[in-house]
Formats: C-alpha cells, structure tokens, sequence
C-alpha cells in the first residue's frame, strides 16, 4: 500500500508541478532519536536540497499501536516542495502500553528540535501528522503541548520543547470514552486494539481513556488542526473525528475537517489532487505565514 500510495502521490504531483518544483531530495533512513528498554527508537529524514528556510513536517505511521512501518510516510513528498519531513517510531503495544507511544512521540520532536542545526532545517515552527493510529498521537501531540504527565523523558533532550505548531490529523481517533460506545467491539473487548493499547478496556478504564484522546485535552493554546475522514469509515467511525471538531469549536480554535465521500478507513484519495493541496496549503499559512503563496502542488 505504501508504495502504490507514494507512487500515485508523486506521479500526481510532478507531472503538474510547475519549473520550480519537484527538486531533489536526500534521504536519511534509519537514525536513532532514543532507546528505551534495549529497543531502538529510530526516525527517518526527507530532506529538501536546500533546508535553510526549510520548516519540519513529523510524520508518525499507523498500524493500530501494534504494527505498521516509519517506511509508510505517505507525505514524504513535501521534500519536493520545500519540507523536511522526519518519519519516526514509537513503541508498540506489545512492548508498552499508553502513555508510552506519545511519550515517544514526544522524544522524537525534542530530539529533532535539538538536531535542528545539523540537518539545517528550522525548528521554531513544526507541524506533526499521522493516519489511523498516527492521527490519534498527532492528535494528542497538538493538544497536550506543556503537559508535564504526559511529556515523559524519552531520549533527554528535555530542555527542548515537543510542542507542535500545526496538526493534520488522517482519520485518528481522538475520544475513546466515545469509542467505548459507538464501537464497543474496538474499545471494550479482550485484545481489540485500545483495549490492548490502554491494558483494559476503554469502558473500564474511565480515567486512562480520557487521557488518552485529544478531545479532552483542548485548551486556548493548542494549535490549528486539519482532519481528514472518510463518510465510510468502518474502523474509525466519523464521529472521532468530529468529536475534535467540536472540542475545537467550543474553544474557538481553528479546525477545518475535510469529510471524503464515499471513502473508508484510508486509501490513495487522502494524500494526493486537491488533498494533497490542501495540507500543503494548511502548512504554508501555519508554518510560513510571513510567506506569499509558493507553489502548490
């Protein structure tokens, strides 16, 4: 899936692109930001040719908590645009329970902030976006910014911050007191996937399932969000991604929530054409907004 999606993204992209697109990126793989329990917490650069105005775009993969690849950056792309994109692991759930995933999430955004001069990109603003299991850390890395419970010390770096300045959320989900609800059979039950992420079940574990989903983090300083969700998703019901929706409503925060018809649970439709547009968009008024419109894929 991965490589079919990067394949559509890039073909879409480049045949399109005005002269001043599509320049050359590096690629650095595999590159340690922490190591927890004797497990190697790794990340992966994309890398403009030219990072000195370049902003940093963190990319954390799905697979329920319990699977999937940092290899999967379906926005790996923005290098092509300007970007530096920094593709990260995190524990799963056979390893550790929640909060340990943010709390490596968290790692890696301190890490990258204190690496900042090395690779050359700026750090002052950095945006964060996930599918699935990533939309629901990037969901909670944006709206958790300064919560010292659930910053953690993943990989030191602990006088940066792992705030976030952006967020684009694909299709996580972001309240499980809800889950436990809507979808029982997900939250509730013996070895579905927040059960075994939270060690219980949702319905149970009242307090560590608030916690858990950024709908009840919000607060005035959290930053602007965009959101993606398929009107057929069956693996994470719609109403997950409208329950952020809300909470940012009643705060007055920006959220815009693009709801795709007749899509379900992911797909190639999310990361390219007028999608891909609108992240880049999104990210070019949030991380460069001094900045005329560039160019726009």
């Amino acid at each position: 899936m991965n490589a079919l999606i990067h394949s559509f993204v890039l073909t879409s992209l480049l045949l399109s692109a005005p002269a001043d697109a599509g320049k050359a990126t590096r690629i650095i793989k595999d590159i340690e930001f922490a190591r927890v329990d004797g497990q190697s917490l790794k990340l992966d650069l994309y890398l403009p040719t030219d990072t000195s105005d370049s902003n940093l775009v963190v990319w954390i993969h799905g697979g329920g908590w319990k699977a999937g690849s940092k290899d999967a950056c379906y926005i790996s792309w923005l290098a092509q645009y300007g970007y530096s994109v920094a593709s990260i692991s995190y524990r799963f759930t056979d390893a550790a329970t929640f909060p340990a995933q943010l709390h490596d999430c968290k790692g890696a955004v301190r890490w990258l902030r204190a690496h900042a001069e090395k690779y050359g990109y700026q750090a002052d603003r950095i945006a964060i976006s996930g599918a699935s299991a990533g939309g629901h850390l990037a969901a909670l890395m944006g709206t958790t910014g300064g919560n010292r419970r659930l910053e953690g010390s993943v990989g030191g770096n602990l006088k940066y911050s792992s705030r976030v300045q952006a967020v684009a959320d694909y299709f996580g989900a972001t309240d499980f007191i809800l889950r436990s609800q809507t979808q029982p059979s997900r939250a509730n039950e013996v070895g579905s996937v927040v059960y075994d992420l939270l060690g219980g079940a949702a319905n149970q574990k009242i307090r560590l399932a608030r916690q858990a989903s950024a709908a009840y983090h919000v607060s005035d300083d959290d930053p602007p969000f965009l959101v993606f969700h398929g009107d057929l998703d069956k693996t994470v019901l719609l109403d997950q991604s409208q329950a952020i929706e809300k909470a940012y409503k009643a705060a007055g925060l920006p959220l815009t929530l693009h709801i795709l018809a007749g899509e379900g649970h992911g797909g190639t439709r999310f990361f390219v054409g007028e999608h891909a547009t609108n992240l880049y968009n999104f990210l070019q008024t949030h991380l460069n907004p001094e900045d005329k419109p560039g160019v726009r894929p």
